[in-house]
């Protein structure tokens, strides 16, 4: 626990009675050990408790799965809108906050409400509806075999950096609309961006260039892609609009994607009652997926909502204007729904994993596709995959949103690869663009090589590209 002066009044932390210091979610025991923190709050304040985020700023982490769901499915008390905060509005957070991108408002759909946020949504959810889903599958499949054969004949790999980290950025760029070539220049770009680097301000020029482009590109050469779709739908987004929904849908897919990907691998690796139940037969690959979104969701907190007047909340009086943040991973194993965690939960899909109501994920169905189809011909052609570390030696790289696997080393029976003309599946899982060379981007034409992280610049400020230089 770390200290802190007593609250002032208009504090959530004051209305909840804390005295003498508060738990902070951007500390060293918040990324080590988020679940045993919101165990620790959650035995003291109950389903809803105060908390400190970045700047030492209040805010009230929801924990109870019922409470989250109140807050998510009632916009009209807890609004998406950041402009409602009451410390931002009365100048209590500064200029810099790594919070940036989360609390300042931008024209996208997960931060507006009502007509505005049906009309930008409901263009992002139309576009994504058109993809065919057997389509993604194909993508997945090609992606995912292509970079099982550039380690598979090693017998060992590092399944974070070598898969997991690069499968859904690869698809996802394939479904936005960029071309091929630019598939592995935006994997490193955007990790570089997420793991805010020295070089993540280029990277995020990279990708914001890349993006601009395609989206006049698209204006005068539609396909079938994501981008075309949003420019032609009948909602009319602006160009702007259409670029800032562009990079949502990129990055927050890659991100929440490679850490399912990643954590459902994991499970397998180090769990052996879940790995015998998946090739025993007696649970399904999705299903398995199912499970490591209850126990090991990717994203464990959302920022934010803002209350819109004064309300009751798991017994907590919260103020008009407070911050609320959404507990996804501390709401999966709460004990009202969860009494005994070691209970299967396949079949049930009320985890919060993807959030509820109307800002819940539009795209977890494409996410799930790419998770379960790429671990599949994973487990597929290496069938064999052992761990190579002891359980002890991961390593996590801890945010106040999520955590992110840093590595996962396997060993397995090298296997030669062959070279073999595409199969129909493959041949049809190509991308129908216009010719490469009308999408070229502008300068920056590569994206940096992923140097030395640089500490304190969160990855959603990379995300609408706020970074410090």
């Amino acid at each position: 626990m770390s200290t802190h002066p007593t609250p002032p009044p208009e504090c959530p932390a004051h209305a909840a009675g804390a005295g003498n210091g508060l738990y902070r979610l951007h500390g060293p025991e918040a990324q080590t050990d988020p679940l045993g923190l919101y165990e620790k709050l959650r035995a003291e304040y109950g389903p809803v408790a105060p908390v400190l985020v970045n700047g030492d700023l209040p805010a009230w982490l929801v924990l109870g799965h019922r409470e989250n769901l109140e807050v998510a499915r009632t916009p009209s008390r807890f609004a998406r809108d950041p402009r409602g905060w009451r410390d931002m509005k009365e100048g209590r957070v500064p200029p810099d906050t790594p919070l940036g991108p989360m609390v300042t408002w931008v024209p996208v759909c997960n931060f507006t409400d009502g007509t505005a946020h049906e009309r930008l949504r409901g263009a992002v959810v139309e576009s994504l509806n058109r993809f065919d889903k057997r389509g993604i599958r194909r993508y997945v499949t090609r992606f995912a075999n292509q970079l099982v054969d550039q380690f598979a004949g090693d017998g060992y790999a590092d399944l974070v950096t070598s898969f997991s980290d690069q499968l859904p950025m690869l698809v996802m760029t394939q479904l936005v609309g960029a071309p091929d070539e630019h598939g592995p220049m935006l994997v490193n770009a955007a990790r570089d961006m997420l793991q805010g680097t020295a070089t993540a301000l280029q990277s995020d020029r990279y990708v914001t260039a890349t993006l601009e482009h395609l989206v006049a590109q698209r204006k005068i050469l539609p396909a079938r892609d994501l981008a075309s779709w949003l420019l032609e739908h009948p909602a009319e987004l602006s160009d702007t609009e259409v670029l800032m929904h562009l990079r949502v849908v990129l990055i927050a897919a890659y991100e929440t994607t490679a850490n399912l990907i990643a954590n459902s691998l994991r499970t397998v690796l180090t769990d052996p009652r879940f790995r015998a139940s998946l090739s025993g037969g007696h649970m399904t690959l999705p299903d398995a997926l199912e499970q490591v979104l209850w126990d090991d969701p990717p994203i464990n907190t959302i920022i934010g909502r803002w209350a819109t007047g004064d309300t009751l909340l798991g017994d907590q009086q919260v103020k008009a204007g407070d911050m609320l943040l959404l507990g996804l991973a501390a709401g999966n194993v709460d004990p009202q729904i969860r009494p005994d965690r070691a209970v299967s939960v396949h079949g049930n899909r009320s985890h919060l994993a993807f959030s509820s109501g109307p800002h819940e994920c539009p795209g977890q169905d494409i996410g799930r596709a790419i998770a379960d189809t790429g671990i599949e011909v994973l487990l597929d052609r290496l069938p064999d995959l052992e761990l190579a570390v002891d359980v002890s030696e991961l390593q996590w790289r801890g945010t106040l949103m999520s955590r992110h696997l840093l590595s996962l080393p396997v060993g397995f029976a090298p296997r030669p690869v062959q070279e073999a003309p595409p199969g129909p599946e493959e041949a049809a899982a190509q991308p129908v663009h216009p010719p490469r060379h009308a999408l070229i981007p502008p300068q920056p034409t590569r994206a940096p090589a992923v140097s030395a992280r640089r500490r304190g610049v969160s990855w959603w400020r990379r995300l609408f590209g706020r970074g410090r230089a």
